[in-house]
C-alpha cells in the first residue's frame, strides 16, 4: 500500500509535463521490459507512442484522457485511456509506473481513477491488453479484477508484433 509520508495525487498531464512523461516512458521500459520483448522493439515502441508529438496531439484530443501520478510531487507513473466502439467500455491503452513506485497499491488507485473519472460517462467495463509474457503486469491486473477475454496479435510499424492478452474488467457502478 502507499507509503505513509508520501503525498500522492492523480491529476491531468500538463502540456509543460509532456517531455518529463517521454522521459519516464523511457526509464520504465527500458527497466521493464527486456526479456519480454527486444531492446529494438522497446525503443521503436517508444519512438512510435511516446514521443512528445504523439502526446501533445493525444492532449489535444478530446477522447482520449492523460493522467500522472505523482509522488511528493515527482512524476511516478503514468495512465491514458479512451472509450472504445463497444458502448461503454474504456481502454486503458497505458498504464506504467516509475520501479520505485511499484508494489506499493498505485497501479491499483490508477485504474479505480480511470473507472471514477468515466463513470460519469457511462463506463461499465475497463479493458486492455498485455503482453503474453508480461506475467508481473499480469498478476498485478488480475489481483485487481481484470480477467483475460482474448488474445490479440497484431503487425505493428518497424516489422515488429504485439502478442497479447486482452484483459477486460467490469466497473461496479454506483446506484
Amino acid at each position: 500500500m502507499n507509503q505513509p509520508n508520501e503525498a500522492m495525487e492523480i491529476r491531468p498531464l500538463r502540456d509543460n509535463e509532456v517531455e518529463a512523461a517521454s522521459a519516464l516512458a523511457g526509464d520504465i521500459w527500458r527497466a521493464h521490459y527486456p526479456g519480454i520483448i527486444s531492446m529494438a522493439q522497446i525503443e521503436s515502441m517508444l519512438a512510435e507512442r511516446y514521443n512528445a508529438v504523439v502526446i501533445r496531439e493525444e492532449l489535444q484530443r478530446r477522447d482520449v484522457w492523460w493522467d500522472v501520478l505523482l509522488l511528493n510531487g515527482q512524476m511516478s507513473g503514468y495512465t491514458s485511456y479512451f472509450f472504445t466502439s463497444a458502448p461503454g467500455t474504456v481502454k486503458i491503452d497505458k498504464l506504467y509506473l516509475h520501479p520505485r513506485a511499484q508494489r506499493k497499491g498505485y497501479g491499483g488507485q490508477l485504474i479505480d481513477h480511470v473507472a471514477q473519472q468515466m463513470a460519469a460517462h457511462g463506463c461499465t467495463h475497463l479493458t486492455l491488453a498485455v503482453n503474453r509474457r508480461n506475467k508481473t503486469a499480469i498478476g498485478a491486473y488480475r489481483k485487481h479484477g481484470f480477467v483475460i477475454a482474448n488474445t490479440s496479435l497484431k503487425k505493428i510499424a518497424g516489422g515488429f508484433w504485439m502478442d497479447d492478452y486482452i484483459m477486460v474488467k467490469v466497473v461496479k457502478r454506483e446506484v
